[in-house]
C-alpha cells in the first residue's frame, strides 16, 4: 500500500517508521523543498535526534504525489493545517486519512476533523489519539493509541498500515470525544507541569488529574459525544502521559512558570518549542464559553500564562473545586 505523511515533524516521521516496518511504502511530504532535500540526503531528523529513519522512505516537496496515495497521514500543526487543506483539496482523489493532528484552530474552534472535512468534502476521516511521544515510538516501544472513525474503509486502510505487535489500536465511533481529548490534554499539561514547578508532592498531582478527568468527561458530555472516551487512551492513557513527563513540552513549560523561572526563559523556550498547548489554550476557552460548560480551570491556566496570576491560585483553585 502507498501511504503519504503530510508533515515531517517528530511525529510524522515517527509514524513513517511504522509504516515502513509494515512493508509499505511511505512518502513524507514537507513545503520546504531544502528540508525534503536533507531528509532524503541524511535520513536524519533533526527532531528526532538519535534516530536514522529507514532507508526506503521518500520525501517531497510535491504536493501532487497525494494523487498516487492510497492513505494519506495528516502530522501537522493545528495553525497550519487549513492552508495545506486548501492545497490538498486541488489533488485529493478521496483517499482515507488517518487524522494525527491534535488541537483546535484559533478563531473558528473547530477541530481538525471539521476542517478537513470542509475543506475535502469527504467523510473518510479517521482520527488517531493516545500516549505515545514520537521518539519512544520511532525507538520502538510498544504504544496504544484510539482509532475514531465512522467509516469502515478508512479503520481498514490505518489499521493495516500501522497497527503490528508493538502498536495498538483500538476502535471507537467517538470523534468528538477523541478530539476533544487530543486536544485538551496539552493545555491541562501546561498546568500540570507549573503544579510539578512549584514543588508539590505526587499526591496534589494526582489529586490535580483527577479533577480535571472529571472536567474533561463534563465537557465531552456538553459536547453531546460520550463521557467514557475520557477513560481510553485518547483520554487518560494520554493525559497521564503529556502531564508527568519531562519529555512533554507542554509540561515542561509549565515547569518553567511554575518554578518561577525569569520572563526571558521561558520567551526563549516558547519561541524555540512547537508548544501545541499554548495554541489550543485560547481556542479551548473560547469553546467551553460557547458551548456553555462550566470548566474554570482553562480560564485560570489562561490567566496565569498571560495575565499574571501567580500559579499558586491553583492550588488554591483545586481546594475550593466544587
Amino acid at each position: 500500500m502507498k501511504v503519504t505523511i503530510l508533515g515531517t515533524g517528530a511525529y510524522g516521521c515517527a509514524l513513517a517508521t511504522v509504516v515502513s516496518e509494515n512493508k509499505h511504502s511511505v512518502t513524507l511530504w514537507t513545503p520546504f523543498e531544502k528540508e525534503a532535500e536533507s531528509l532524503k540526503e541524511t535520513l536524519e531528523s533533526p527532531k528526532l535526534p538519535g534516530i536514522k529513519l529507514p532507508k526506503d522512505l521518500k520525501f517531497t516537496s510535491d504536493m501532487e504525489e497525494i494523487k498516487t496515495a492510497e492513505l494519506i497521514i495528516i502530522a501537522i500543526p493545528t495553525a497550519f493545517l487549513n492552508d495545506v487543506a486548501k492545497k490538498l483539496k486541488k489533488y485529493y482523489q478521496n483517499q482515507p486519512i488517518c487524522i494525527a493532528t491534535k488541537g483546535i484552530e484559533q478563531g473558528s474552534c473547530r477541530f481538525v476533523y471539521d476542517i478537513l472535512k470542509e475543506n475535502l468534502n469527504t467523510e473518510k476521516l479517521a482520527v488517531i489519539s493516545g500516549p505515545s511521544f514520537a521518539i519512544d515510538i520511532a525507538n520502538k516501544a510498544p504504544v496504544g493509541l484510539a482509532l475514531a472513525s465512522q467509516d469502515k474503509e478508512t479503520i481498514e486502510k490505518i489499521t493495516k498500515a500501522l497497527a503490528n505487535k508493538r502498536f495498538k489500536l483500538r476502535k471507537t465511533n467517538d470523534i468528538i470525544g477523541v478530539e476533544i481529548c487530543g486536544s485538551i490534554k496539552n493545555v491541562i499539561a501546561i498546568a500540570s507541569g507549573i503544579i510539578s514547578g512549584m514543588g508539590m508532592t505526587e499526591s496534589t498531582k494526582a489529586m490535580f488529574l483527577t479533577e480535571t478527568l472529571h472536567d474533561i468527561k463534563s465537557l465531552i458530555k456538553g459536547l453531546g459525544s460520550d463521557g467514557d472516551t475520557v477513560l481510553t487512551y485518547a483520554g487518560f492513557g494520554d493525559l497521564l502521559l503529556t502531564c508527568t513527563s519531562e519529555k512533554s513540552r507542554n509540561y515542561s513549560l509549565g515547569y518553567l512558570i511554575g518554578k518561577g523561572s525569569s520572563k526571558e526563559e521561558i520567551d526563549k523556550y516558547i519561541k524555540e518549542t512547537t508548544i501545541e498547548g499554548l495554541y489550543t489554550l485560547s481556542a479551548i476557552n473560547d469553546l467551553v464559553k460557547d458551548k456553555d460548560v462550566d470548566m474554570p480551570i482553562i480560564n485560570l491556566i489562561d490567566e496565569i500564562i498571560y495575565k499574571g496570576q501567580n500559579p499558586k491560585e491553583l492550588i488554591n483553585f483545586l481546594i475550593k473545586k466544587p
